[in-house]
């Protein structure tokens, strides 16, 4: 197993509280990481901490390492820029941008320089729609408000902008929470299907979602790292206690 990020000794603190203590785990390229645990454990922080979004919260204050690739993403000379480029985030809520389906989906590849106008374009916005499963839905409509899509069709167009620059890692923060069961199917395929090509660290507190999408565990409580492993060891044979309580539902 190729370890695709590395955190080490991470601490963070909103203001005064601590909300991550000493977590040190590794998450490996080409899986989905799934990280489980109850509302207010740490989760989305932890989930944060790779892509640099919590550098946006007030009062927040973090130390240790997260290194991509090997690189150190916290280091002085590091590009912000460039490492959100390289990890996507998928939210709860989708937010379209106030244009078109089309430019929602060109607007990254043309602030990034990844390609011009035309018909190689053309042929980026469909390739991604198709990977996120919403082309068929919305291929003669492109020049129509992305806000009028439905929120299912709102979070694959999130989804499809997300990955049109080309990104390493997706982070999703519990993206199926806002959406009706057959949404978050869709949402949930296309996420077993794009694991081939990138690496992905989802947050949930949805156990059955955990085992249907999981190949690599981390489980959270209170701040910290209580386990962490291959999906099936930590489902069908948890180490530690505060696991397998969570596991069977005891809190």
């Amino acid at each position: 197993m190729s370890t695709h990020i590395q955190i080490s000794k991470l601490n963070v603190y909103y203001k005064q509280a601590q909300a991550l203590n000493d977590v040190n785990v590794e998450i490996p390229r080409g899986q989905i990481t799934v990280i489980l645990g109850p509302s207010g454990c740490g989760k989305t922080t932890l989930l944060k901490s790779i892509n640099r979004f919590l550098e946006l919260v007030d009062g927040a204050r973090i130390s240790g390492q997260v290194l991509i690739d090997g690189e150190d993403i916290y280091a002085p000379d590091v590009d912000i820029t460039e490492i959100r480029k390289k990890t996507g985030l998928l939210a709860q809520r989708p937010y379209p941008l106030p244009m078109s389906i089309y430019d929602n989906v060109a607007y990254g590849i043309r602030i990034h320089g990844l390609c011009k106008n035309g018909p190689e374009m053309d042929a980026r916005v469909q390739h991604y729609l198709e990977e996120a499963g919403l082309w068929n839905e919305v291929q003669d409509r492109l020049s129509h408000p992305a806000a009028a899509l439905s929120i299912g069709q709102q979070q694959r167009l999130c989804l499809a902008r997300g990955i049109a620059v080309e990104p390493e890692i997706l982070l999703g923060d519990e993206p199926t929470s806002a959406l009706d069961p057959i949404s978050a199917q869709h949402i949930e395929k296309r996420l077993m299907n794009l694991k081939k090509e990138y690496t992905i660290v989802l947050v949930t507190h949805i156990l059955r979602q955990a085992k249907r999408l999981a190949d690599y565990v981390i489980f959270m409580y209170l701040g910290e790292v209580v386990e962490c492993g291959p999906a099936h060891e930590v489902f069908e044979h948890p180490r530690q206690e505060r696991t397998r309580a969570y596991l069977e539902g005891q809190f």
